[in-house]
Formats: structure tokens, C-alpha cells, sequence
């Protein structure tokens, strides 16, 4: 195979020159175009914010926050999807600082090192957040490394300073705002840290705005629609597709603080009659279950992204339901969306085709016939990253490229398709064996049920692959006749096969694959070194 580039459709001039400012620029716009009065986010409990109301708190909130920090410092967000989040990170760029977003599940070790790797000095949240969490214990750990400001306070320091900008700042807002550059950082996001500390990946203004607007141009709305996201805003795809796409383009939001809430979460979809919604294949699967035929038949499309839609999902969701679940792709480093289905071009198993704009680069595998790893290059993919030995100092990409790590194959027509994550293929008797193809065949053989796939080490060939599963009687010989009925090498089933009650999964959806190879070696009995 050799290495070739090849050109997703182009990205419009209308939507370049829409990258062409700084985020709260494209705020206000979205305000100016789509009226002040409007009603664009509904929270949590229910209470409609219009335009307007946001674009006052941020402003309002802007004047305290440039009280107490410096210039370009990074502010920590630490709150959950909501109007809350969002009025933060507009009220962070209102005070010309920078949002840093923290993901509140991934324990107090790999907070610490996200504050000091960005660096973060100021973080924000909310009182009635930690108290419902029951996060006191780490909000008070983590104000070792970082000032802890919470929106009450900030709230009643407001001032005469604070309320002359919120009445001022609509009408003039150029009075109070330095105009960054579109290139400038516009957010911080972290990595998992699942190998070592969390590094800091830095978005420009340009990366958000640009995937907002090839989203925009990829998947087309209907002016009806109402967008629902429970996605967490500490993930990207959370943060852009679920939360500032909608926004930004006057298509109300319905923000929901956690995506557990299953039961609660079908009756908000049925009750505010939302018709996008974003989630997981995980997640959306646990929707359907929790929802009465036709509960959820508001729904128009699924945009469901961060692991693989199982066939099963898209049955349920057209037999019982009658919505398209569409399967996209990609990474926080690229803003993050890369490619994606399309409402009427579905190929099941594929992501669909690459954004307008992008270009890929498709790099040869050894011990891998079919597919290469992916980069790409595009007005989407990050400044950099921020690693942990080097606080605060952006790595610039090597000519724009960025390495995503996964192995992928694209066909003729330009659709591609997820062959796994490069660091998930085992390596047994010199063979290149997917985790994703076990996984898949579990999904096959037994599609109600959760199942992941673990590499752990093997005297004999190097490495084994063990199967974690939900389900409490699997039989091997079951896995075992499917794969050789449907042509999938006999080393693509795991000898050793573990019942979990339930299989790990992150605050984002995602499997939680350490916890995952955890479990595995536990039941192997491998004892890791201290």
C-alpha cells in the first residue's frame, strides 16, 4: 500500500471567512442574526435562557473575572452541561481569557496535573454543583493547585463595573473587548491521561469555528429543529457538535448535566420534543431501553460518535423509534469531528465521508494487509498539544499533520471505515489482531449485551486477547462457529472470556478500556508491578 493524499470536498469560501473572528464574536453575530429575544438554551430543570440573557450574564460576569486574574490566563470550567457551563465560557472570553475544561470524573490525580500542565491557576464552578456531586473532598484537594471561584460569589461581585457592561457591552461591545486573533487559543481540553498525565490539547478560535461551520455544511438541518445534548462539555464533541454548533447557528438547545440519567433523559427527548440528538452507541442503546415505543419519536436523527454504532442500534432506533442514527468520527485534537454520515447516505460500518476542507494521509501498517494510520490536515486540527514536562508551551503540529492513531481503510467512493486504534491491535504469533473485530463478533453473537476487549501479556505468543462481557453465560463455541461462518480468523477469539456485571464505561461515553485491561489481568491472575 502506498502512502497517498487525498481531498475531502472543499470547504466553502462563506464558511472560511466564517472562521474569520474569535468565538464571542461569533456569539454576538449568532445574537444580531437570530434575534436577542430568542429562546436558545434550556437547562437542566427546565428554565429557557434567550440570547439575550446569556450575552448579559457574560458580560456582567466578564468584570469580576478580569478583577481577579491576569491577562491570557487559563480559567478552569468545572461544571457540568448546562446553562451554567455555557454562560462561564462566554463570560471567560468576555473577560479576553481563555476556558480550560475539566473533566470532574477523572479523579484528583489527573486533575492536579491538567491544572499545572495548562496552566491553570482559576478555576470556576458552582456551590450547588459540589454539593449535589458530592465533590467537597475534591473541590478542596484541588484548591491546592488552583484558586476555587464559584458562581454565586462571582455573582454577587458583580458590582457597578460588572452591570455597566452588561447594559453597555450589547450595544457597544467593542469597548470592552480586545479583538483576538482567530488563530489565538480558544480553549484547553485534556487527553484521558490513561497513559501517563493528561496533556493539554489547545484549539484555536479558528479550529472550533471551522468544525462548527464543516458540520454545518455536512449535515444539513431542518430550520424545525431542537437539538438535545447530555454530553459532557469537558469532551470536545460535548462542547462543539452538542453545545456551541447549535448555538451558534439558532437551533435550540436542550442541555441535560449527565448522561446516566436514562429514564429522565427519554422523557426530557419526548416532553421537549427535540429532534437531534447526540450521544454514544452505549448511551443511545440505554435511551431506547428506557423509553416507551414511540417515546422517543420526536427524534429526527442520532448523531451518535466516540465508539462504534452496533447494528442493533440502528434497527431499534428505525423499527421502534423511526430516526437515522448517524455514525461519526473524531478527535478532540481536531475540534473534534472528521467525518460522518449523512441524513439519507447511511453505509453502515463506515464513518461516512471526511469533512469538507480536510485531507488525509493513510500511512502503511506492518503486519496489517488491509487499511494504514491516519493524519490529517485541516483548518480544524489543533494549534498543539501541552505536555506535562513542558507546562504551558504549545508544540506546534509538523506541517499541519496530525497522527490520530487509528487504522483505517477508505474505498473508492470516499467512505471510510474505523479498523481500531493502532495501540488495540494484539500482536499474537506474529499476527495483527483487532480488538474492534472481538468486539464486534461479541455484538454479533450477543447483541443485548456490553462487551470489551483486552490485550494482556502471554508466555507462549506474546500477547492474548481476553473478552470482558455483561453477559453471565457466555458460550465460547457460540463465538467461535460465528467467526468461522463468516470468515474471521480463529485468533480473533479470545480463549478467556470474563462476565462482569457491568462493563466499564467513562463519564464520556467511551468504554473505559484501563479499567477494562484491569479486570482482565485480575481474572488472569497477572499481578501488576507497584
Amino acid at each position: 500500500m502506498n502512502t497517498e493524499i487525498l481531498h475531502s470536498e472543499a470547504f466553502s469560501k462563506k464558511g472560511q471567512k466564517r472562521t474569520r473572528r474569535s468565538l464571542f464574536e461569533a456569539f454576538l453575530s449568532a445574537c444580531k442574526t437570530h434575534g436577542a429575544k430568542t429562546e436558545i438554551v434550556t437547562d437542566g430543570d427546565g428554565t429557557k435562557f434567550t440570547y439575550a440573557q446569556l450575552r448579559q450574564a457574560a458580560f456582567a460576569l466578564s468584570a469580576p473575572l478580569r478583577d481577579r486574574t491576569n491577562d491570557n490566563d487559563n480559567i478552569g470550567i468545572f461544571l457540568p452541561t448546562g446553562a451554567g457551563s455555557v454562560i462561564a465560557f462566554l463570560a471567560i472570553h468576555a473577560a479576553d481569557r481563555n476556558p480550560a475544561m475539566l473533566n470532574f470524573s477523572a479523579g484528583i490525580k489527573n486533575l492536579k496535573a491538567a491544572a499545572t500542565t495548562a496552566p491553570v491557576k482559576t478555576i470556576l464552578t458552582a456551590k450547588k454543583f459540589i454539593d449535589i456531586a458530592g465533590l467537597s473532598a475534591l473541590i478542596t484537594e484541588l484548591g491546592e493547585v488552583a484558586e476555587i471561584i464559584y458562581l454565586e460569589d462571582l455573582k454577587e461581585q458583580i458590582g457597578a463595573k460588572g452591570k455597566m457592561r452588561a447594559v453597555i457591552g450589547p450595544i457597544m461591545p467593542q469597548l470592552f473587548m480586545t479583538h483576538d486573533s482567530p488563530d489565538d487559543p480558544g480553549v484547553v481540553l485534556f487527553t484521558s491521561g490513561t497513559e501517563g498525565n493528561p496533556k493539554g490539547v489547545v484549539l484555536s478560535h479558528a479550529n472550533i469555528l471551522a468544525n462548527i461551520e464543516q458540520i454545518e455544511e455536512h449535515v444539513k438541518l431542518e430550520p424545525t429543529d431542537i437539538f438535545f445534548n447530555p454530553l459532557p462539555t469537558f469532551h470536545c464533541y460535548g462542547l462543539t457538535a452538542g453545545t456551541l454548533w447549535p448555538i451558534f447557528s439558532g437551533h435550540p438547545v436542550v442541555l441535560h448535566p449527565s448522561p446516566l440519567q436514562t429514564k429522565t433523559i427519554a422523557k426530557r427527548i419526548f416532553k421537549t420534543k427535540s429532534t437531534v440528538l447526540f450521544a454514544t452507541d452505549t448511551f443511545l442503546q440505554q435511551y431506547m431501553r428506557a423509553s416507551a415505543d414511540g417515546g422517543l419519536s420526536s427524534l429526527r436523527i442520532a448523531v451518535c460518535g466516540a465508539e462504534r454504532v452496533r447494528e442493533e442500534t440502528r434497527k431499534t432506533a428505525e423499527e421502534r423509534f423511526s430516526f437515522e442514527v448517524l455514525e461519526g468520527y473524531g478527535v478532540t485534537e481536531c475540534a473534534p469531528v472528521l467525518a460522518a454520515n449523512q441524513p439519507g447516505d447511511i453505509r453502515a460500518g463506515t464513518i461516512g465521508k471526511m469533512l469538507p476542507g480536510i485531507e488525509t494521509r493513510i500511512e502503511p501498517v506492518e503486519g496489517l494487509s488491509e487499511g494504514g494510520r491516519l493524519w490529517v490536515r485541516g483548518p480544524n486540527i489543533m494549534k498543539g498539544y501541552i505536555r506535562p514536562e513542558n507546562p504551558g508551551q504549545i508544540e506546534e503540529l509538523n506541517e499541519g499533520w496530525h497522527d490520530t492513531g487509528d487504522v483505517v481503510s477508505v474505498d473508492a467512493e470516499g467512505y471510510y471505515v474505523i479498523r481500531g486504534r493502532l495501540k488495540r491491535f494484539a500482536k499474537i504469533g506474529g499476527e495483527m489482531v483487532s480488538l474492534t473485530v472481538v468486539e464486534n463478533c461479541a455484538s454479533a453473537v450477543w447483541p443485548d449485551h456490553m462487551h470489551a476487549a483486552a490485550i494482556v501479556p502471554d508466555k507462549r505468543k506474546g500477547e492474548q486477547i481476553v473478552l470482558i462481557t455483561d453477559h453471565q453465560d457466555p458460550d465460547r463455541g457460540e463465538l467461535l462457529r460465528w467467526a468461522q461462518t463468516h470468515g474471521v480468523a480463529e485468533l480473533a477469539v479470545p480463549k478467556k472470556i470474563v462476565s462482569v456485571p457491568t462493563v466499564p464505561v467513562l463519564g464520556t461515553g467511551k468504554l473505559d478500556y484501563v479499567a477494562v485491561t484491569r479486570t482482565a489481568k485480575e481474572a488472569l491472575g497477572i499481578i501488576e508491578p507497584a
